[in-house]
């Protein structure tokens, strides 16, 4: 074993600054030229992320407490300077994640309207899987041979770098950092006090306006879930949760079993909303008729540009992500440790099957995984999917999402809960024109890049308009009683503000209820988490503890709190509302619906073989013999095997393989005989 060789010197003589050396001095004044290299790295970062100096200039003049917070914050980071040997090679570490993470933020809001968080670390690999829709393929290669060679280039400074061989009495050092530290939370404490800065964001965006992004971007990393709200306690939950008499089966109330379909649609909004553009026509006129004809408002969404999964999370689950921290994805934290009670477990208790469906990746934001612990039996990605068309950026149309929600109507006798998100409207939106005849016209644009990013942009809302009326209408000819509530998750990423909008609000888009039962039009606004409620309440459905929450508790005194604390208690508490157990267990997930088959195997005399079957797509793979082979996808119902000649007792699987390699499902095996 080996031990260790100081110990703190606790001599109060050497702490006195008359007994310094000159090292000592030098060592301890060089804090004042880490706190100015701090203040230079926070301008830089704020003007990266601003896109302008003058921007960042005013901010620091606007707010200098909190330029100088952030600064300190920044300055905390040297500390590590102070514990090491290799001082210079530490010090320029430090500065270079800082300028990197600043820089990254700067990239990323030219691209979307929410900035870099901590969430977004975790959410690394997906962002390389949408980063190819934001970036040419040059610009991806320069991105990725820059972070190569500052890699290499921080390699080559740790070994070239000075090593200090000075007595490093390092419990001394240790102390000293440990009461640095301690003082910088006491500063922090009283900023937070004088609201200097704060710990809650009720806009990302702005925060980061506001509050500069190295006081935002360390809240968000290390700020997550939800802390204990005052006052959590058994009786306090049992009386949330408590029900009237009249409140108890919904078969009393002769509530109804139709189907019942979400369907969230990618950056979906209304442009005739905007006051920056002129179209030469309405984009979405079936989305407009169907909010006059049925139940229809502002749909209130908690993400603006990006966040998708967010909209799905609150919607699914009928949670307020404002109790979360600062641009959290419960899909990439909670929810991959735990089951959470949602509509979909709701609804299965009083025999609903419940199915996802989204033409793009399954592994995005994690969903093959969340989709599970969200109690859905089946979910159908763009891996299960036939999909022959594509927009000009690479994204599935929406018009294929049409067939899947049918088929998994189809799918079984009981009624079906179907939640369906699309991804046709998705960015980037290219600045330079890519349609040739394009059905509407956008004039009014602050330049030729914005006119040809709009005008690509509202022609995808034209084409997912008409999705809309081919699913009705599709679903207009079942004999099956169905509700339908359609809505997009956020606004597109396009630089836009407020006082763009004739509404005057950025976080709200619109929704519409289609129904083929005769209820009634009722007009109102909703936010996210409430829309589940709000629909299962208007069939007399009242199940799950937080949508009969919300339709009983919607509009009293204490909503708000009394849902931060009983979702707390849900997800991060003792469970009090399931009686001290969390009564969920992970579903087995099927993806797809229809099983993969293979039906026969037919060789031709050009040394070819088809493999006939059912449900193949363009990420069906096969192996024989448990090795994969190169084949042609001939349609959806054939592969073709050249220049291999399979013989007897040949084992033959086709497997359903995503770009990373893994296998979200499989056919049953066929032996050749």
């Amino acid at each position: 074993m080996v031990k260790m060789n100081w110990k703190p010197d606790w001599n109060m003589e050497k702490w006195n600054p008359k007994t310094w050396t000159k090292q000592d001095v030098r060592e301890h004044t060089k804090w004042i030229g880490y706190v100015c290299l701090a203040a230079v790295i926070n301008f830089i970062i704020e003007t990266a992320s601003r896109h302008s100096a003058v921007e960042a200039w005013k901010y620091l003049t606007g707010r200098p407490l909190v330029f100088l917070y952030n600064t300190l914050l920044i300055s905390i980071c040297y500390l590590l300077v102070y514990l090491v040997k290799r001082k210079a090679f530490a010090a320029i570490l430090v500065s270079f994640i800082w300028l990197a993470g600043g820089i990254a933020n700067g990239v990323i809001l030219a691209n979307r309207v929410t900035p870099l968080t901590g969430p977004d670390l975790k959410l690394f690999k997906d962002a390389l899987e949408v980063a190819s829709h934001y970036l040419t393929g040059f610009q991806m290669v320069l991105m990725i041979l820059v972070l190569v060679l500052a890699a290499a280039a921080l390699v080559v400074l740790f070994r070239r770098m000075p090593r200090l061989d000075e007595k490093q009495r390092f419990g001394r050092k240790l102390v000293v950092t440990a009461l640095v530290i301690w003082g910088f939370s006491i500063v922090t404490h009283a900023a937070i006090e004088k609201r200097v800065v704060t710990t809650f964001f009720s806009n990302v965006a702005y925060a980061y306006q506001d509050y500069g992004f190295p006081y935002c971007f360390t809240t968000s990393l290390f700020d997550t879930g939800m802390s204990q709200p005052h006052n959590y306690s058994e009786k306090t939950i049992r009386k949330i949760v408590r029900r009237d008499e009249q409140d108890t089966l919904m078969e009393e109330e002769g509530g109804k079993r139709p189907n019942i379909i979400f369907v969230q649609l990618e950056t979906f909004f209304d442009p005739t909303l905007l006051n920056c553009i002129q179209l030469s026509q309405d984009p979405i006129p079936n989305f407009h008729r169907y909010m006059e004809e049925y139940s229809s408002g502002y749909f209130e969404v908690p993400v603006v540009g990006a966040g998708t999964a967010n909209t799905e999370f609150e919607t699914i689950v009928g949670m307020n992500l404002h109790y979360f921290g600062p641009g959290e994805y419960p899909y990439k934290t909670i929810l991959k440790k735990t089951t959470c009670e949602s509509m979909a477990y709701a609804l299965k208790k009083i025999g609903y099957r419940a199915h996802a469906i989204h033409n793009n990746t399954a592994e995005f934001y994690g969903r093959n995984e969340v989709f599970a612990n969200l109690g859905f039996d089946t979910f159908t990605p763009i891996e299960s999917m036939y999909c022959t068309q594509r927009t000009e950026t690479g994204w599935a149309d929406d018009s294929i999402l049409t067939r899947y929600i049918l088929e998994c109507l189809d799918s079984s006798e009981e009624p079906d809960y179907i939640y369906t998100i699309s991804v046709q409207g998705h960015g980037a939106y290219p600045e330079e024109q890519v349609l040739t005849d394009p059905v509407i016209k956008v004039t009014g644009a602050e330049s030729e890049e914005k006119r040809n990013q709009w005008e690509y942009y509202v022609n995808q809302l034209y084409e997912m308009d008409q999705f809309v009326e081919e699913l009705i209408t599709a679903l207009s000819h079942r004999d099956e009683e169905t509700v339908l509530v359609m809505y997009g998750d956020h606004l597109p990423t396009m630089g836009l503000e407020a006082r763009d909008m004739k509404n005057g609000h950025l976080y709200s888009t619109e929704y519409f209820i289609w129904d083929n039962m005769g209820l009634e039009k009722t007009d109102k606004n909703l936010a996210t988490y409430q829309m589940g409620a709000a629909v299962t309440n208007r069939l007399g459905i009242h199940e799950g503890t937080m949508m009969t929450y919300h339709q009983k508790r919607q509009g009293t005194k204490y909503y708000m709190q009394d849902m931060e604390m009983l979702q707390y208690d849900m997800l991060y508490g003792k469970q009090y509302a399931f009686g001290g157990e969390n009564p969920y267990v992970p579903t087995d997930l099927k993806i797809g619906v229809e099983d993969v088959r293979i039906t026969s195997v037919q060789s031709t005399s050009r040394n070819y073989t088809y493999i006939f079957g059912r449900n193949f797509t363009q990420y069906s793979k096969l192996y024989v013999n448990d090795k994969e082979q190169e084949t042609q996808l001939y349609n959806e119902n054939a592969l073709i095997l050249r220049d291999m000649k399979l013989k007897k007792g040949d084992v033959l699987v086709v497997k359903q393989v995503d770009k990373n390699g893994l296998v979200l499902a499989q056919s049953k095996a066929w032996e050749m005989q």
